[in-house]
């Protein structure tokens, strides 16, 4: 018996349609691409985008130039979103496990490793070409 209020509450979860919208402008209401659409023609304009605040922590700009191959970066990431490539003596970054901490940036000895203003990094593909940096 005290099971029926959730069972109830499930019940209406599964039916209910969901209140957001999916995410590539392909899915996004009419309303919405028709203005994106007039945007392109010049008949309509954005607003300027807002600057991103002094120190903001966005996507990480890697300079491999500069690299010296340490691995202290991996051993400090906590999401565990760098892994260090032995043939080239590299790193890759998996953005979409990155937590945007900067604790990388701090301990690297030859600062290679910035973090950019960049924040739209949304993406169906969470492999894909401009999420993983190189």
């Amino acid at each position: 018996m005290k099971f029926m209020p959730t069972v109830a509450e499930v019940l209406r979860q599964v039916i209910k349609k969901p209140a957001t919208n999916l995410f590539p402008a392909k899915y996004l209401p009419k309303s919405v691409n028709g203005f994106l659409s007039d945007v392109s023609e010049g008949k309509a304009r954005i607003n300027p985008a807002v600057n991103t605040p002094d120190n903001y922590r966005g996507k990480i700009i890697y300079d491999h130039d500069i690299c010296i191959g340490c691995k202290i970066c991996t051993r400090v990431c906590p999401a565990h979103a760098i892994e260090f490539i032995d043939d080239t003596r590299t790193i890759r970054i998996y953005v979409t496990q990155c937590i945007f901490c900067g604790q990388c940036n701090d301990v690297c000895p030859v600062k290679c490793l910035h973090m950019s203003d960049e924040f739209l990094l949304a993406n169906e593909n969470r492999y894909a070409e401009d999420l993983i940096v190189e």
